[in-house]
């Protein structure tokens, strides 16, 4: 017997992502060229579950295997892991399978004195994983940290913002699966429109599409994101954190998009171009240094860089690495203010749910803020209705926060 192309896919990414500190999103699309839609989409569950779900897993392994996570070899921990999280949340995956296919990914990459070890902890798994998971309590912030998988830091930030019932069900949300969204840059596209105007809701992503410059994969908060920015022909917008160019290539106008990191603005180029945005000159430069001549801006966007607690459905990885950013966030929002005329206006954006890189940076620019609450009222902020909140668990979509200040 020997595991699934999908199983061998999905064991590959988790040890990447674990052993080689690879972005999971990287190593899936290197690891999964050549399967078919049914065993890519089954690798992606597989791997991003697992990858999302890892504290919890780790609990149960040491819990019911009865040995600390740390002592396993990498190669068993990993097929450890997925064969528990196929266990414990994937409907649909039979046990035997599960526990059989992950006993042949140990025997396949070996230490081969390990397959008896992880053949019995995978047998104790498969009789009380579910039980254990299920049994966890999530009363406090740490208890629903390890109940759902997240560093304790992000629970005690949501728990603070948003209340405990928010907390759990924004928790709960964003380790599922989130909609899959394109942003129609011409032509027809088959799916479901949404609220937000070219935003259509898609069963999968049309990768020829895609190729073509026709489609673009954006969720509804990034788009809406671009949208608020409001640029029109006949002005100039500055981009200041451009790549990947999904907003970028939505504005109007003359837009300079800059991007500091030199294989991202190689990328930024590309996709400006296969997209056709003829509008966009792209910069690989440094936001906080840039030329005095690019200076008296109607509009700029900070899509700033971020803990990205609005984006962990998508990058399950990131929940791992993630951190707040407030200090080069302010810096930004300040360089951009320094970079528009007077009068002009300046979009903070970023994909996080957290107070501290959000309403605090805004305050903390001492800009004047122009209510956007009333022009996109499902979005409006629950708590500062001058600003845009989109929330995973409410609009299913990725979180994102929006600010429209003026200089």
């Amino acid at each position: 017997m020997t595991a699934s192309p999908a199983r061998r896919v999905a064991f590959d990414v988790i040890r990447r992502v674990f052993e080689q500190d690879a972005y999971a999103d990287r190593a899936f699309r290197a690891a999964a060229a050549g399967l078919d839609p049914r065993e890519r989409a089954l690798a992606q569950r597989l791997a991003y579950g697992t990858i999302h779900r890892v504290r919890t897993l780790d609990h149960a392994i040491e819990t019911l295997g009865r040995r600390p996570v740390r002592k396993l070899d990498a190669t068993v921990l990993a097929a450890l892991r997925l064969g528990g999280y196929q266990l414990a949340f994937s409907e649909g995956v039979a046990g035997y399978a599960a526990v059989n296919e992950s006993v042949e990914l140990v025997r396949a990459a070996g230490p081969q004195r390990a397959v008896p070890f992880a053949n019995a902890v995978l047998r104790r798994l498969s009789e009380g994983i579910g039980g254990l998971v299920e049994g966890l309590p999530e009363s406090t912030p740490a208890e629903a940290a390890l109940k759902h998988s997240y560093p304790d830091w992000v629970l005690d930030v949501w728990w603070r913002d948003l209340g405990a019932d928010e907390a759990l069900a924004l928790a709960r949300a964003q380790n599922e699966p989130q909609e899959t969204v394109v942003r129609v840059v011409r032509g027809d596209v088959e799916g479901e429109p949404t609220e937000i105007p070219g935003a259509v809701r898609v069963e999968r992503v049309d990768e020829q599409a895609m190729a073509q410059g026709r489609v673009w994969p954006q969720s509804r908060g990034s788009q809406l994101a671009g949208l608020v920015v409001g640029a029109v022909d006949g002005e100039r917008t500055l981009d200041l954190c451009a790549a990947p160019g999904g907003k970028a290539t939505q504005l109007a106008g003359e837009v300079v998009a800059i991007e500091k990191h030199p294989g991202r603005a190689r990328e930024l180029e590309e996709n400006v171009r296969r997209l056709g945005a003829t509008n966009v000159a792209v910069f690989q430069a440094d936001a906080l240094a840039l030329p005095d001549g690019l200076t008296g801006f109607d509009r700029a966007l900070v899509d700033a860089p971020c803990s990205g607690l609005g984006v962990l459905a998508a990058r399950p990885d990131l929940r791992w690495r993630g951190e707040p950013l407030p200090e080069l966030q302010l810096a930004l929002l300040r360089a951009a203010a320094e970079r528009v005329r007077p009068g002009g206006t300046i979009v903070y954006s970023v994909c996080t749910i957290n107070a501290d890189e959000n309403e605090a940076i805004v305050a903390a620019s001492g800009l004047e803020v122009d209510p956007i609450g009333d022009e996109w009222p499902a979005f409006r902020h629950p708590r500062r209705p001058e600003f845009l909140l989109t929330l995973p668990h409410r609009d299913r979509t990725s979180g994102f926060f929006i600010a429209r200040l003026r200089t």
